[in-house]
């Protein structure tokens, strides 16, 4: 078979990212996220290892045939051009699932009965007999994807749900599909404290399935090892010998990984739950390895085990348990965590995160999941008495703050009512609210008008000369007066620590909630994620810059250079550009700029997204010139995928000069660098005409700090 097949692996909402990483791992090329799954390619093998080894797909789909499905006679013809008898004898059996979106067929089973006769029919035509259909366990399992009138075909290489990984003997009540789990687990960080020898607690274990998760990730072992059954083994085409060896890798790596399972703990109240957990963990060969015995969350104690996770699904007033009941349940679990497992750190997935701020310890971070329709909150933890809650909810209260953060909080709200005043006459959704005005409260405050108002809050970091315990306690006052003052809950609220960065940090992903907000830029519509990252999406000291480019870029071509989410580009096509390039390296950003493109109408071949090292691609580019560049470098970049390493201050000239050989005879260059001590070489650049346009794209909210950038128009000299 080629080496350059085509598959798309499916998967619970939320867990894109994590199984587009994954499949990489496994050597998958062209990944790319969609709703629901990844897509990607690579050789029959790399299917047969996603099967396998994946922890959080749910089917893995090898395509057999694409085409255009406008009628139910042309979803016919087009399945019956496939040679079926290449996959399947007379004697075997099939089945067929299929999903039918915005198409003229609308009913499901019917698409499936279409696709069905069409293969029956070429059997019968040719040999007089037709395999028979069985929807359990058939000798192949089609899958029909419709959506506006295209048909996907494809072999379902699973046979059914992967997160049936072959170790449950009973559910319990409520349990969470395995591949969730294991989501949960990744994104709390589990893998790197097993690695590191840290041990695994679950105070509400229910059927286990967090515990064997967890030992499978923490053991190396592939989660498909034990299932009886998978899609491809009775398929014609099936690879036996391909297969036989990754089972034989994943026996030994079971072998090797069994000694390295740290200690993990279950306990749960109902003694029926505590034996079925103990019944799967025996089915997956791992009752040696995982502790599980009857306990309440009052006996619950950290045990002589390593500081490590406690992860925990406890109920959310969804089919269990009476919601009356339930504070008090999060308040126990909080009570428990800060009197005996201070330092470890804590994940809670919930379907009420009212719930969850019963636990009394602030949460640092949250991703949001779905649990079959249900959406959910990963709550994240750091067991220590800085994040502890006070009475009225979180850090100091008000009244009990100090005369400094009476201060800060003055100053606060004299700049809510001039700056606030300033953004409603503007129509400015997004501004700085506070940027260190006072040196003691060393933060920046960003407000963000969405559908609702959220507040980005970064420390910088403070010098070593700075007593910790001193900052640490004005950064809770802080925390505390913010949301106070703007009157917004404190869940709307997002915070990080802005240190000096290094080789590109600033784009360095500190979550996975994959959770965006869309806000408004004068015409423009822009998507910004709180969590992920240290930044935002959107630099909010650019603002005057970008509606500067929509202005220029009127009938031009358009070129965006390291265009992060291009929120620039987004200006220039709705300015009226006549077509835009943006280029980066980060496929994670360009796919967020490919959604920032769509959500304003700017799709199609007009706009193009680039996904290249940009200082090859400056010299590598042969097209047609431009009317208007933007270039936004970092102040400094190393990265694997790069040829060389970026610093703006040494390579500023050379770059501009590799940009600027792309511009049309009238065509205009924009540079700007947020390096502080940066020091533009005019002299080196003397054939070209340089205008410093710094102080006109320096909005109002950011004057306080008039070092944040540097702007320059470049143009030909006469």
């Amino acid at each position: 078979m080629s080496s350059n097949l085509s598959f798309f692996a499916t998967c619970p909402l939320g867990l894109e990212p994590l199984l587009a990483e994954e499949l990489r791992s496994f050597a998958a090329t062209k990944v790319k996220e969609t709703r629901a799954g990844v897509a990607f390619s690579g050789a029959l093998a790399i299917g047969y290892r996603a099967c396998l080894w994946s922890r959080f797909a749910s089917r893995i789909l090898l395509q057999l045939a694409s085409f255009d499905a406008p009628s139910p006679e042309a979803l016919y013809a087009g399945v019956g051009k496939i040679n079926w008898s290449k996959h399947l004898d007379t004697d075997g059996t099939l089945a067929v699932d299929a999903n039918v979106w915005d198409s003229t067929i609308t009913h499901s089973r019917f698409a499936a009965l279409k696709v069905k006769d069409a293969v029956v029919d070429q059997f019968r035509a040719s040999s007089g007999q037709r395999p028979s259909v069985d929807t359990v366990r058939p000798d192949v399992r089609l899958n029909l994807h419709l959506l506006a009138n295209v048909a996907t075909l494809s072999l379902d290489l699973s046979g059914d749900s992967l997160h049936r990984r072959g170790y449950r003997s009973e559910a319990g009540e409520a349990p969470l599909k395995e591949n969730l789990a294991a989501a949960i687990l990744a994104r709390a960080g589990w893998p790197q404290i097993a690695a590191a020898g840290g041990g695994l607690v679950d105070p509400m274990c229910g059927s286990g399935t967090f515990l064997i998760e967890g030992a499978l990730m923490a053991g190396d072992i592939a989660p498909g090892l034990l299932r009886p059954h998978f899609g491809m083994l009775r398929w014609k085409r099936h690879d036996r010998d391909g297969w036989e060896r990754l089972l034989a890798e994943a026996q030994e790596r079971r072998a090797t990984g069994l000694g390295k399972i740290p200690a993990i703990r279950g306990y749960d109240a109902d003694a029926r739950a505590v034996a079925t957990a103990r019944a799967n963990a025996r089915n997956a060969g791992l009752d040696a390895h995982i502790v599980i015995t009857t306990r309440t969350l009052a006996e619950l104690a950290a045990e002589t085990i390593p500081v490590g996770l406690i992860v925990t699904n406890p109920p959310y007033g969804e089919r269990l348990g009476e919601a009356s009941e339930l504070p008090a349940l999060y308040r126990e679990l909080g009570t428990q965590l800060k009197r005996h497992f201070t330092g470890w750190r804590a994940t809670v997935f919930t379907g009420n995160p009212e719930l969850g701020k019963q636990i009394g310890i602030r949460a640092h971070r949250m991703h949001t999941l779905w649990n079959g329709a249900i959406e959910c909150k990963l709550l994240h933890f750091e067991i220590k008495e800085e994040w502890f809650m006070r009475s009225r909810g979180e850090l100091p209260a008000p009244e009990t703050l100090s005369a400094g953060a009476e201060m800060f909080a003055n100053r606060l709200r004299k700049n809510l009512k001039h700056f606030g005043r300033w953004a409603r006459r503007q129509q400015i959704c997004c501004y700085r609210l506070y940027d260190a005005d006072l040196h003691e409260y060393n933060v920046a405050v960003d407000v963000y008008g969405s559908d609702k108002t959220y507040v980005h809050v970064q420390e910088y970091e403070a010098p070593d000369t700075v007593d910790p315990k001193k900052a640490r306690d004005r950064l809770a006052e802080a925390l505390a007066v913010i949301p106070d003052v703007l009157e917004i809950p404190r869940e709307q609220m997002f915070f990080k620590l802005r240190r000096r960065q290094k080789g590109g940090a600033q784009y360095e992903k500190l979550g996975e909630s994959g959770e965006f907000h869309e806000v408004r830029e004068g015409p423009c519509r822009l998507l910004v994620n709180f969590t992920d990252y240290l930044d935002t999406g959107l630099f909010l000291d650019h603002r005057l810059t970008r509606a500067m480019l929509g202005e220029l870029a009127r009938g031009q071509r358009f070129l965006n250079l390291f265009c992060y989410t291009a929120s620039a580009t987004v200006h220039a096509g709705i300015g009226g550009a006549a077509a835009t390039t943006s280029v980066d390296m980060s496929n994670t950003y360009l796919n967020w700029a490919e959604r920032n493109l769509a959500l304003n109408g700017l799709a199609g071949r007009a706009h193009q997204l680039v996904q290249a090292d940009v200082l090859q691609w400056l010299k590598d580019y042969r097209g047609q010139p431009f009317g208007l560049i933007f270039l936004d470098p970092p102040t400094f970049s190393r990265s694997k995928r790069m040829q060389d390493t970026l610093d703006v201050q040494r390579d500023h000239i050379d770059l501009i000069r590799d940009a600027a050989a792309l511009l049309a005879p009238d065509g205009a260059l924009i540079f700007s660098t947020n390096l502080r001590k940066f020091r533009f070489e005019r002299d080196a650049l003397a054939d070209w005409a340089v205008t410093d346009i710094t102080r006109r794209t320096l909005p109002q909210d950011f004057e306080r700090n008039p070092k944040i950038h540097q702007c320059f128009r470049i143009e030909r000299g006469d």
